[in-house]
């Protein structure tokens, strides 16, 4: 599975959120770390808005992320390479974070 389809497999009102088309998203940077110094912070606030105002749709976009993390880990083609796996603990740990 892709991570994009994986995305928008989702259900629920995160699968409605992530169907439409949004151009309120600017992804800003040209590295790994900048893009990781405002999508991560991002990940750990979407959870805290959503565990406040939707709480079970919190474990919804968890789920979510993590499956479309797997999708690009290339999850069921072996281990994913030592960068790609930490890439994904940090995205899990700024979902946690919340």
């Amino acid at each position: 599975m892709s991570p994009v389809i994986a995305l928008t497999s989702a259900t629920g009102l995160v699968g409605h959120v992530l169907a439409a088309e949004s151009e309120d998203i600017h992804l800003r940077g040209k590295s790994v770390a900048e893009l990781a110094d405002h999508v991560l912070p991002s990940l750990t606030a979407a959870m805290s808005l959503l565990g406040t105002q939707h709480p079970d749709e919190a474990d919804n976009f968890r789920g979510t992320v993590l499956v479309a993390v797997e999708a690009a880990a290339g999850s069921g083609k072996g281990e994913p390479s030592p960068a790609v796996a930490v890439m994904a603990r940090k995205i899990s740990a700024a979902l946690d974070a919340a």
